[in-house]
């Protein structure tokens, strides 16, 4: 089975706090998570370090762009 995180360990990752992480969530930004038992909410590993990549890629896309 795939490792869950909480919404705790994801804060800490991301090296946010978890307010910022639940707004995120409450606005569709931030990696993809979901309810457990109708309250708690967890992510899966693979889509936190899939939302890290998406990050970093567009990052990397935006630096290398000319500025005018």
């Amino acid at each position: 089975m795939e490792q869950l995180l909480s919404m705790s360990e994801v804060a800490e990752v991301i090296g946010i706090s978890k307010a910022t992480l639940r707004t995120w969530r409450t606005h569709g930004r931030g990696p993809v998570g979901f309810k457990v038992g109708g309250r708690r909410v967890m992510y899966r590993r693979t889509a936190v370090e899939a939302w890290l990549a998406e990050q970093e890629a567009a990052t990397a896309s935006n630096s290398s762009r000319p500025t005018h």
